[in-house]
């Protein structure tokens, strides 16, 4: 048998290592767009922030592919897939012959409609080519406007500060990480970024971005201003590389989606990470989850069922952990209350410390913490009661043993209230 994974990320590497944990055997095939081992795009900007080298990036070295017996094709883009003859298209002109295919083709940087967003001061932050460019006009008192106000937009901001640069953010909502966090948590982490010397607009679209021969950059606001930049981050979101099935897409939906083992429409083809919707945990709707866990999830059933293994993957739930301004920013699962829904917060103020419980008939539902290092691992404790619908036996014991008791104030949401942030 020859399996063939196209893509060198979190769901291709856990699914080859998933792979091989069952078949030892089998001729395996790792195709990728990019030149090299693989490297972690969440290190991005710890690079950027001169915290890393590059060499520090990577998280696979060439023997370990070896080590799992698999054939390696970089810099190799795959074009198009032959479901009826079992072949991978090669953007060289090959065409690899597959018995079983593992599409892990993750996602790329979406490009706005603003004119001028083809301009050499306007930049991405999502591949190593892309830090290295960056790295180079991350220059002390440089102008940089950030597009977005997601994780990479505001590690992009947090980076280019510790580096001497002068940044704005922008962001059309009316809030940063709008699907991270609540407004009270994204008014506690606005302030931040203002104590830092980050300029934050929210409620603000970017019209244009003009670049004059000179190389000087402008951003005009629907504001009516001209923002002066020496380089430009359009970080507004991802979308999911889905074009090798495109008979498998449904009108208006991005994504490939896939059934509980991560089998596509197409018998023996399977799809993993940041490429598929898939199931999640609270059932409904398949949706797109574009995390390193899940991926890493989807990836190691994608690989067992690749062998023939039969599993079945769980249920996607977001839980998203990271730490930027000298802030600990965590969330999980649908931490915007509904109607009826019970909250426990705390909210520091005077400060930045502020944690919030939602729960419905003593089944947690999400949970937010953020400026509390403690934080992350309370979440990570709630995470198997919110994944699996559970209640909590005895919160109040529950919140006594997490030295909470006393602390969050409790309330019932009086009335609905609606966010993309109930996303999960």
């Amino acid at each position: 048998m020859h399996v063939v994974i196209v893509g060198n990320g979190a769901a291709a590497l856990s699914a080859l290592e998933s792979f091989r944990e069952h078949d030892r055997d089998s001729r395996v095939t790792l195709v990728s767009g990019e030149q090299g081992p693989a490297y972690s795009r969440v290190l991005l900007p710890y690079y950027l922030r001169r915290r890393l080298s590059r060499d520090g990036l990577f998280i696979r070295r060439a023997d370990d592919y070896a080590r799992l017996g698999a054939a390696t094709e970089f810099g190799v883009r795959a074009e198009g897939v032959d479901p009826a003859r079992r072949v991978l298209e090669l953007a060289d002109g090959r065409r690899l012959g597959f018995d079983r295919l593992l599409i892990a083709t993750g996602s790329s940087p979406m490009r706005p409609p603003i004119s001028g967003l083809d301009g050499p001061g306007v930049h991405t932050l999502w591949t190593l080519d892309d830090a290295v460019r960056l790295d180079s006009v991350f220059r002390e008192g440089a102008r940089l406007v950030v597009l977005g106000s997601g994780f990479v937009a505001l590690q992009a901001a947090w980076a280019a500060r510790q580096r001497g640069l002068q940044v704005s953010v922008i962001e059309l909502l009316d809030q940063i990480l709008p699907r991270v966090l609540d407004p009270a948590a994204a008014q506690i982490l606005s302030e931040r970024l203002h104590a830092c010397d980050v300029e934050v607009r929210t409620g603000t679209r970017a019209e244009s971005v003009e670049t004059d021969r000179g190389g000087r950059v402008r951003v005009s606001t629907s504001g009516g201003d001209r923002l002066p930049a020496d380089a430009v981050i359009v970080a507004t979101g991802a979308r999911p590389n889905d074009q090798l099935l495109p008979e498998c897409l449904e009108p208006d939906r991005p994504g490939i989606p896939v059934a509980d083992t991560m089998e596509t429409v197409v018998s023996g083809v399977y799809a993993a990470g940041d490429v598929t919707r898939g199931p999640t945990a609270r059932g409904g709707p398949r949706e797109i989850h574009a995390l390193w866990p899940t991926a890493v999830e989807q990836g190691r059933v994608a690989g067992a069922n690749l062998a023939g293994a039969g599993r079945s993957y769980g249920g996607s739930l977001s839980m998203n952990v990271t730490e930027m301004f000298d802030l600990t920013v965590a969330s999980l699962g649908q931490f915007v209350e509904d109607e009826g829904d019970d909250v426990f917060e705390e909210h520091d103020r005077g400060g930045i410390r502020y944690m919030k419980i939602v729960t419905r008939a003593g089944v947690p539902l999400g949970a937010i913490a953020m400026g509390a290092p403690e934080g992350a691992a309370l979440l990570g404790r709630l995470r198997p009661f919110v994944r699996h619908r559970r209640a909590l036996p005895d919160l109040p014991a529950f919140l006594a043993r997490e030295d909470l008791d006393g602390r969050l104030a409790h309330r019932s949401a009086a009335k609905e209230r609606t966010s993309c942030a109930s996303l999960q």
